[in-house]
């Protein structure tokens, strides 16, 4: 990923989108909130969030807006999503000389910390996230909400449907077993939610341009 400085207005929303590559965004001045494949999470001058491959997220910019510095994820060394660090004017600063030192710099001054939104529309997404078979009219009614409000409503906090969202999920979870996979597709299919082996390839194309198959070398099981 190609290190970038951008600048957000005030109120900005930025559609859910996906970016190929792992990186990690750092608020320079500003801040928004992120609903993303991880939960929303609310992030801050001086506080940056992780990005997997293939994952997705829509923001939206709080009234002042946000400066932010996008780098390439150092490898290693950050198991949380969100974090503090020390000084984000130094970081930024080595990041217009050399961006994977402005990363390593950001790695070693990482300090977790997590500042999550908690409405049910994140409930409905933990939920998803933790059991990829979810029954949603069944999740709906022990709420207490009618599945129309259901979708319209995660539709507005997370810029999908939940039966996107969890396609999505899928497919990422899938993406993240694949290297080192020893068994059949059709396995890791079953085991990761999807009705079969063509719909998690369907799914995996679509989000990578590129089938299981090729990326691990196997034969369909």
């Amino acid at each position: 990923m190609i290190t970038t400085f951008t600048v957000h207005s005030a109120f900005e929303r930025m559609p859910r989108h996906r970016h190929g590559d792992a990186y990690v965004a750092l608020v320079l001045a500003g801040g928004y909130v992120e609903a993303g494949d991880r939960g929303r999470l609310r992030i801050e001058a001086g506080q940056a969030v992780i990005h997997d491959r293939y994952e997705s997220h829509r923001n939206e910019f709080f009234r002042q807006g946000a400066r932010v510095l996008n780098l390439p994820l150092a490898a290693g060394g950050i198991d949380t999503v969100q974090g503090q660090v020390a000084d984000v004017d130094a970081i930024a600063r080595l990041a217009e000389r050399d961006a994977i030192e402005a990363a390593e710099l950001l790695k070693a001054t990482w300090r977790p910390c997590t500042t999550r939104l908690d409405d049910w529309p994140d409930a409905l997404a933990a939920a998803l996230a933790s059991d990829p078979t979810l029954n949603l009219s069944v999740w709906a009614d022990a709420q207490g909400i009618a599945p129309p409000s259901i979708s319209r409503g995660f539709r507005r906090a997370y810029g999908t449907t939940p039966k996107r969202y969890r396609l999505e999920l899928r497919a990422v979870q899938a993406l993240r077993r694949l290297p080192g996979w020893r068994g059949s597709m059709a396995m890791l299919a079953a085991e990761t939610g999807f009705a079969d082996q063509a719909h998690m390839t369907r799914a995996i194309v679509a989000m990578t341009g590129v089938t299981p198959t090729r990326l691990v070398g196997l034969n369909p099981g």
